[in-house]
């Protein structure tokens, strides 16, 4: 079954890893099955409460050890602490998952420049804060390390109504590419992952509010026909997080049931079409 766990017991044993954004939706999907892979977790937000609760559950229904620290990831100085906190806690780091994200649903002349910098600099400002201060700390140690970067299919192709989190997740996958044909020599992998809808209980809601489902249902986009099961995302995560994909580097994975390669096809509205037009149309092509 596709919301089955994927990888073998202990598949992470040993591993500490951080996760930003790691305290609710996909972060903290993808952090409960590293958890029970045998993985280290310490979670980050800005929201110490959120975290403490998260961790205080994931300790109690996978018995790993969690560690939840509050960091604004936008700011360097609070990220350099969190990485010093977590060496004292578990003795080093192996490898970072960069989640925390922000974005807006909205017409950009309706954005204020204000709006712009608050997602510019949740997505690319904090995940290159993450990764330059994982990098660093790596690199002088002599230690091997793992990056893996949450972007969007929109990174690829940029989207209309979320131009910020477009702009920032694009230099996000450009950054993915770059650390990791700089960083490969230095045995740091650094890959990410495109996902496509998963529900959630908070973002969800928001960028699919009732309102906006009246006009747009995210399934017709989906060859599939369904949304991802967050066990999915997991999976496929903690493969790139496991020595399992060790000569992985530099990929963006897309995983979102066909969705944004039917929505570039210059012919997927064609799908539209009955079978008995496509009858007349085949007779007009071979009259």
């Amino acid at each position: 079954m596709y919301n089955q766990p994927m990888l073998k017991e202990n598949s992470l044993k040993g591993k500490t890893i951080i996760i930003t954004g790691g305290g609710t939706g996909l972060g903290k999907s993808i952090g409960k099955y590293c958890c029970e892979l045998g993985a280290n977790l310490i979670i980050t937000s800005r929201k110490i409460d959120v975290l403490q609760k998260s961790a205080d559950e994931l300790i109690l229904e996978t018995g790993a050890q969690v560690l939840a620290v509050q960091c604004d990831v936008r700011n360097y100085e609070e990220v350099e602490n969190l990485l010093k906190v977590s060496i004292e806690k578990f003795g080093s780091v192996d490898a970072l998952l960069n989640n925390a994200a922000g974005n807006f649903v909205m017409p950009t002349e309706r954005l204020s420049a204000k709006a712009f910098d608050t997602v510019v600099d949740i997505v690319l400002k904090g995940t290159y804060n993450c990764s330059l201060a994982l990098g660093k700390y790596w690199i002088k140690n002599k230690l091997p390390g793992v990056m893996l970067n949450i972007v969007t299919t929109y990174a690829f192709t940029g989207s209309a109504y979320v131009v910020p989190s477009a702009a920032a997740k694009g230099g996000v996958l450009a950054l993915t590419r770059s650390l990791a044909a700089e960083w490969g020599r230095k045995n740091i992998r650094v890959n990410a992952i495109a996902p496509g809808p998963f529900p959630t209980e908070g973002a969800w809601s928001r960028l699919f509010p009732p309102i906006v489902q009246k006009f747009v249902d995210p399934l017709k986009r989906i060859p599939l026909g369904r949304t991802g099961e967050h066990q999915e995302l997991a999976n496929l995560a903690a493969y790139l997080l496991s020595d399992f994909s060790s000569y992985i580097n530099g990929e963006v994975i897309v995983i979102d049931g066909g969705e944004w390669i039917h929505g570039a096809g210059q012919f997927t509205g064609l799908e539209n079409i009955p079978d008995e037009m496509w009858d007349a149309w085949e007779k007009m092509r071979t009259r």
